[in-house]
């Protein structure tokens, strides 16, 4: 069969980058192949996000620059899937007028067939059905690419939390676990091909597997720990709601789960928390917090915020900042708060300006900007497990202290991972690269300093490290 080109452009979290995969892996027995060049693309796949307001503005603009693409090519394909096609479906064929196909997230398995209808009858279709079991599981592993060594794998999909300011339940569906077998297939064959970390993805992996009566998240999780050759294990995301004992302990015990959880609060304050129905008060997720740490002393501590939800008031967000100085996360990502459509919060009265808003967003990234210098440079002079992703690019003496200008050129600079998440990077001469890759590898670098978001460090030997 001759090959067709396939262009795909994924907007928003790790889900959707995981979908993308399996969207090329549906289309490859229909002859696509996966191209970069987007124009001289048969088919181009926009696959969106509609979290939060930008996302969905980005993913309309992207739509709007792909006219020209079809006016030059009257037979290219253009399809719009996630989130944005599940919540507005055939909408978007009126907004969008070169757009010929829109698939919701539960129909990346009809993908090939809408496809092959629309290559034979130059139709537009809209297919945006929803169901809360999982109708058919098969297993698409799209190949690995070359020097590629952490993927992602869904282990569930949809969310039954509903929290007022989401609309995951409404474009997902509803909460719904893959079969542990499938799972365990799907990572083997991944690491046949090279795969040495893997990343669990469900918009709530805490609460895997308890609607279906499959095993519980930590049995998945040991059962994963005795793959042959993986090395790390993460996932996300977890909601404190449900943070159990026995994942709290298994940080302490599973010697591949990486030593870093992404626990989402969104405010500090347990009147904001109880009406954005996130059901946990301050005061548990804050002795979750201190049992994960006598658990596994050395985790790394990451959350999401929303500031300037409806009716926050400044007394309210200072409590939220409080939270962050108690916890000292190692990251965290904050957002303004922005209206989606379908979600209960949308119909608040009580809205913050967007003045304010901005104003809140800054203090507190900058407040956790201050807390993770302040860790990242307590880390200096220490080793740590780095699971090496890659070169980065060459060596520039001006952002790498203690490289020497006379020995730039012979050193080319390497990137990973720490177990708690923190990057990174490193150099080798060049040379020594190339004769023994480290792509794939742990390799144990003592930290020597620090950038704005990463570190820096040296690799030593083992008998180096005391």
């Amino acid at each position: 069969m001759p090959l067709k080109q396939l262009y795909t452009t994924t907007i928003g979290c790790q889900m959707n980058v995981y979908d993308a995969r399996q969207m090329a892996g549906v289309l490859a027995p229909l002859g696509y192949a996966k191209t970069d060049a987007i124009e001289t693309a048969d088919l181009i796949v926009v696959n969106t996000c509609t979290i939060r307001e930008k996302a969905e503005q980005k993913a309309f603009s992207f739509l709007g620059r792909l006219a020209k693409y079809k006016e030059a090519n009257p037979n290219l394909i253009v399809a719009v899937g996630g989130c944005v096609a599940q919540q507005e479906g055939k909408a978007i064929l009126k907004r969008v007028s070169h757009v010929d196909l829109v698939f919701g997230t539960h129909a990346i398995f009809r993908l090939p067939e809408l496809i092959r209808k629309i290559e034979e009858t130059r139709c537009r279709l809209v297919d945006v059905r929803l169901s809360d079991t999982l109708e058919q599981d098969p297993l698409i592993s799209a190949p690995v690419a070359e020097g590629e060594i952490s993927t992602f794998v869904t282990i569930m999909r949809g969310c039954d939390n509903y929290c007022t300011y989401c609309v995951v339940p409404h474009v997902r569906g509803r909460e719904a676990s893959r079969h542990p077998d499938r799972i365990l297939e799907e990572i083997r064959i991944q690491v046949d091909n090279g795969i040495r970390e893997v990343t669990l993805l469900g918009q709530n992996v805490n609460s895997y597997g308890n609607k279906e009566g499959l095993c519980s998240f930590v049995q998945l999780l040991e059962q994963i720990n005795d793959i042959p050759n993986l090395e790390r294990i993460r996932f996300t995301t977890s909601h404190p709601k449900d943070l159990s004992p026995e994942l709290i302990k298994a940080f302490g015990r599973l010697e591949k789960l990486c030593h870093h959880i992404h626990l989402p609060v969104q405010s500090g304050d347990d009147v904001i928390l109880k009406r954005m129905n996130r059901r946990y008060t301050r005061s548990l997720y804050l002795e979750k917090i201190e049992k994960l740490r006598e658990s596994c002393p050395d985790i790394g501590i990451t959350s999401d915020f929303i500031v300037g939800f409806p009716g926050e008031t400044h007394e309210q967000f200072e409590a939220t900042c409080t939270l962050i100085e108690t916890v000292r996360y190692d990251g965290l990502f904050a957002f303004m708060y922005s209206d989606r459509p379908g979600a209960p919060a949308a119909a608040f009265s009580d809205k913050i300006s967007e003045s304010v808003k901005k104003l809140r967003l800054q203090t507190l990234l900058d407040l956790q900007a201050d807390i993770t210098a302040q860790k990242y440079q307590a880390m200096v002079g220490q080793c740590h497990p780095v699971l090496v992703e890659g070169t980065s690019r060459f060596l520039e003496t001006d952002t790498t202290p203690g490289v020497k200008v006379d020995d730039a050129c012979d050193l080319v600079q390497w990137t990973g991972r720490t177990s708690a998440n923190h990057i990174v990077h490193f150099p080798e001469k060049a040379a020594e690269a190339g004769k023994s890759p480290l792509t794939g590898t742990l390799a144990t670098i003592r930290i020597g300093g620090v950038h704005a978001h990463s570190l820096w460090g040296r690799r030593v030997s083992n008998n180096e490290v005391r």
